[in-house]
């Protein structure tokens, strides 16, 4: 069995309705439209590909089945492997939606929950995302506004700027607007439920399809103080670490080098997605390149992992 080293891994890209092109032109994840590059994922029709070293061409999947514990930390299968990173390129408003809590998921949907956070990497001057009702705003109004073609008048939109962290708990209402590209860390599944779509027509030429009853029995009512809790803006300083999150679902940490860092894994798998800047990590006395766009899979097993350069990266676990 092949020693465990630093896992580059390869995106799954998709291309829905309302993506851009940054991701291609500027992220080299693809071409053409874009609007999402799925960094880290392991699922039955989508599986992270490693494209270095002697593991390339094997999905995370086969590593988590051969190595286990060594990769994962503690006993994760394949099955319920509980991590989604993305890239999302928003060339559009995206539709507006909310997600299940695990008890619903599970009752309902036979799956799990879904809570996330957004981490803003760019954004177009006037960019803002929507999140949450407005004060005062309850489901059942929402429900009317829906009715009435009013929805985006009782929804809470927040401007946003690069650097901006917000986290999206299962059960409030969401969408990332136009002009905004961000990573997404969030439980491992793929339950949505659209509230609103602005009309737009899909590829099979009709409206597409909204789950207004079931995102009703899910929306749960969050004051303007609670969603302001769960946002963060902080400057990063040349070097240094800024906790972005940190839920029973994830921990997601910013860090920003100059010259060296440490990031030995402590018996904790993490996945490592570079921002901005450039660099290496290093380990084992080989040099594991790094540049915007990088994806890193960093099995647990791993000691005295270093980073050096001049970056940006997310550290997800």
């Amino acid at each position: 069995m092949s020693a465990l080293y630093p896992l580059r891994l390869s995106g799954v890209t998709k291309s829905p309705i309302w993506s851009g092109k940054r991701l291609c032109q500027e992220w080299n994840k693809g071409e053409g439209a874009i609007g999402e590059s799925w960094e880290l994922c392991v699922r039955k029709n989508e599986n992270s590909v490693v494209v270095n070293g002697e593991l390339k061409g094997k999905t995370v999947a086969e590593l988590i089945r051969a190595y286990g514990t060594r990769l994962t930390g503690k006993e994760i299968s394949a099955d319920e492997f509980p991590l989604l990173v993305k890239l999302i390129d928003a060339g559009d408003d995206l539709s507006v939606q909310v997600h299940p809590d695990d008890a619903y998921a599970k009752r309902v949907e036979n799956d799990r929950g879904k809570t996330e956070m957004w981490h803003v990497i760019d954004a177009e001057e006037g960019a803002s995302i929507i999140c949450g009702l407005r004060e005062g705003v309850s489901p059942k109004t929402l429900a009317i506004a829906l009715t009435e073609g009013k929805a985006l008048e009782v929804l809470n939109r927040i401007p946003v700027r690069p650097g901006d962290t917000f986290f999206i708990p299962a059960g409030i209402p969401h969408a990332i607007g136009k002009g905004i590209l961000l990573a997404e860390i969030q439980q491992n599944c793929d339950l949505t439920y659209r509230l609103y779509d602005y009309g737009r027509i899909g590829a099979d030429k009709k409206p597409r399809e909204l789950h207004i009853k079931k995102a009703l029995d899910v929306i749960q009512s969050f004051s303007e103080s609670e969603i302001n809790a769960a946002r963060y803006s902080r400057a990063c300083g040349k070097i240094g670490e800024d906790l972005l999150a940190d839920c029973e679902y994830f921990k997601v940490r910013r860090m920003c080098v100059t010259g060296a860092a440490k990031l030995d894994c402590d018996g904790v798998m993490r996945h490592l997605l570079v921002l901005s800047g450039e660099g290496a990590i290093l380990h084992g006395g080989a040099e594991y390149p790094l540049e915007k766009g990088s994806s890193y899979l960093l099995p647990a097993a791993l000691e005295g992992v270093e980073l050096v350069g001049e970056l940006e990266a997310l550290v997800s676990e």
